[in-house]
């Protein structure tokens, strides 16, 4: 019976919330406090298998069918009863064979052997299977030396997956190879997550179209096609807002837009606390915005908030730490309002090709990639420096505390395909 379409409740207004107090926000408290205030947010929907690769399970997965469902043969050879001792053993071999698809209608008697090829159904009667290549055959007989043990070369009925078992959890992305799973113990269609559409907001005045000329004081919008590729590559439905300037009246007319057409509202710029930064006031004086300074480099202002009960992400407006504190934070924080569980990159420890010393207070992540097995690091930590991202591979995350890191020091490094790049 497949699940009926109906969405979860909204997060309440006052999710996003720091406890009385609270200023500087260490990264590892901010992303406990998202990890717990969050829930699920979209809808579920039944998907045809052929349509579901990508797409995040709703529920548990049982199997309809046991993997494989009978006993058979994983080689080709000759199938016989019991085990076999050591030293010669000859057996007459029956007319007929058992194939994949085709199985021996008979039985095999004791002390008889049966021609079976790979992936056959075992006949009644067999229980043990010896390798073509270790037999002579001759005259309608078989001749091959021991010992083989019973059981040899052949797979159990369910020795993958038994009917009625798990076959997946609820919350997994499904990938290529769990298509091959379901489908080999039944299923045809199973009941996902609708996908969670983020619409990407940019703000400013000063920004225009790639491609548009830009007058003086003018720059090209970098944020906004990074932030919808960046979005689409982790798995999401990526919906362009577009931009909007930096007039109140005009921004709030563009989040209503939005939260009809979106789950999640993810912009860059104005989420700090200047003249122009009206995402931040808007969402102030709709009562339900909250700045988390967060203790990080690059980046530090997040602007958190709801708009007509639609989650708002406000990231800084320099694209190297809003690529950061989307990764961070919004990658994980997503992840979870999709109905994927709270997904945590694998980092790994490696040698570093560079020396930095880091006063304390701030974890920082630093531009890297690895050459030759080891962490090289941008040459400049200007956050202003775009190139950056691209030469990069991933991020080199340094700890909260101070360090003085000296080549050949083991650093944390999580390649932008544990992000899901």
């Amino acid at each position: 019976m497949s699940k009926p379409d109906i969405a979860p409740p909204p997060l309440r207004n006052d999710c996003f919330a720091l406890p009385a107090g609270v200023n500087w926000t260490p990264v590892d408290e901010a992303l406990a406090l998202l990890r717990d205030r969050l829930t699920v947010v979209t809808g579920v929907e039944t998907a045809p298998l052929r349509q579901a690769a990508g797409r995040i399970l709703a529920g548990d997965v049982l199997a309809q069918r046991s993997n494989p469902p009978q006993p058979n043969t994983a080689v080709d050879g000759y199938g016989f009863a019991g085990a076999v001792p050591e030293g010669p053993c000859v057996l007459p071999v029956l007319q007929g064979r058992a194939a994949a698809g085709f199985p021996f209608a008979g039985e095999v008697p004791q002390g008889y052997a049966l021609r079976v090829l790979t992936g056959a159904a075992l006949p009644k009667g067999v229980e043990t299977v010896i390798l073509e290549e270790d037999v002579t055959l001759e005259l309608g007989h078989i001749a091959f030396r021991g010992p083989l043990k019973q059981g040899a070369n052949t797979r159990k009925a369910g020795e993958d997956v038994v009917e009625g078992a798990l076959a997946l959890p609820a919350g997994r992305r499904l990938t290529p190879a769990d298509m091959a799973l379901l489908s080999a113990v039944g299923l045809a269609e199973v009941s996902v997550r609708k996908a969670l559409r983020v619409g990407v907001l940019s703000t400013g005045d000063e920004l225009v179209e790639p491609g548009d000329a830009a007058g003086p004081g003018q720059i090209y919008d970098a944020n906004r096609p990074m932030l919808l590729s960046l979005v689409e590559r982790i798995g999401f439905e990526a919906v362009d807002l577009g931009r909007a300037e930096d007039d109140r009246a005009a921004l709030s007319r563009h989040l209503d837009c939005a939260a009809q057409r979106v789950d999640v509202i993810v912009t860059s710029g104005g989420a700090s606390a200047g003249d122009e930064d009206h995402v931040s006031a808007l969402l102030r004086e709709a009562g339900a915005m909250h700045e988390w300074r967060i203790a990080l480099k690059p980046g530090r202002p997040l602007a958190l908030g709801m708009w007509d009960q639609t989650p708002v992400f406000g990231l800084p407006g320099n694209p190297v730490a809003a690529m950061v504190c989307t990764l961070i934070f919004a990658r994980p924080a997503l992840s979870l309002m999709a109905g994927e569980g709270w997904q945590e990159p694998q980092g790994f420890e490696v040698p570093a090709a560079f020396a930095k010393r880091k006063k304390p207070g701030r974890r920082e992540y630093l531009r890297a990639r690895i050459r030759g097995g080891q962490a090289e690091a941008f040459h400049s930590e200007g956050s202003g420096r775009i190139s950056g991202l691209s030469w990069a591979d991933g991020l080199v995350e340094i700890g909260d505390g101070a360090r003085e890191i000296k080549p050949g020091d083991l650093v944390r490094f999580i390649p932008y395909g544990s992000f899901g790049l």
